[in-house]
């Protein structure tokens, strides 16, 4: 897990170790993706070896770019390498910011990048076992209702980006491109 990331430190942005950014609490650049197929969204169960949230559910990816990674490459690869899924076309959505207190005195404070893939149909998905535990497709209204009714299944920033940010995540707007999976 000796991964650096971009946290800001003193107002400057520096390269600094994923976990010590966590234990301090400090605001560090984050990737999250959503890949939507008509109402439904691909979510996944965090695997049980993760060193925060494990089990827990959360939006189709996320993650934090590496020192110098652009943010599409980032989603790209993470897509890849959680749930084996490779070749969409991601739409910068937005960019939100949140802070929340994910266990074991850890705190993640994001500036995210949010990322959309609209597909046509259900990607095959082939989950890592070491981050990922299931996968579920899950219609977003119904995930909205069961993350403010049972929010302890749900990781805290997907709580939020359904209760904060639902709209600008989710929306579609006319000319918004539709990727058909490989």
């Amino acid at each position: 897990m000796n991964s650096m990331i971009p946290t800001w430190v003193g107002g400057d942005l520096v390269a600094l170790d994923k976990l010590e950014a966590h234990q301090r609490g400090l605001l560090h650049k984050a990737v999250s993706v959503f890949v939507i197929c008509g109402d439904d969204l691909l979510i996944q169960q965090r695997a049980l070896g993760k060193y925060h949230t494990p089990g827990l559910w959360a939006n189709t990816c996320c993650t934090h770019p590496n020192w110098g990674e652009a943010p599409e490459h980032c989603a790209q690869r993470r897509l890849q390498e959680e749930l084996g899924i490779s070749g969409l076309m991601l739409q910068h959505r937005d960019q939100v910011t949140y802070r929340a207190d994910v266990g074991s005195g850890l705190i993640e404070h994001e500036l995210v990048d949010i990322f959309v893939s609209r597909v046509t149909r259900r990607v095959t998905v082939v989950p890592n076992p070491d981050e990922v535990m299931e996968t579920s497709w899950v219609n977003i209204d119904t995930l909205s209702r069961q993350t403010r009714e049972t929010p302890d299944l749900f990781s805290p920033w997907l709580t939020i980006y359904l209760a904060r940010h639902k709209d600008q995540i989710f929306a579609q707007s006319e000319d918004e491109m539709v990727a058909v999976p490989r």
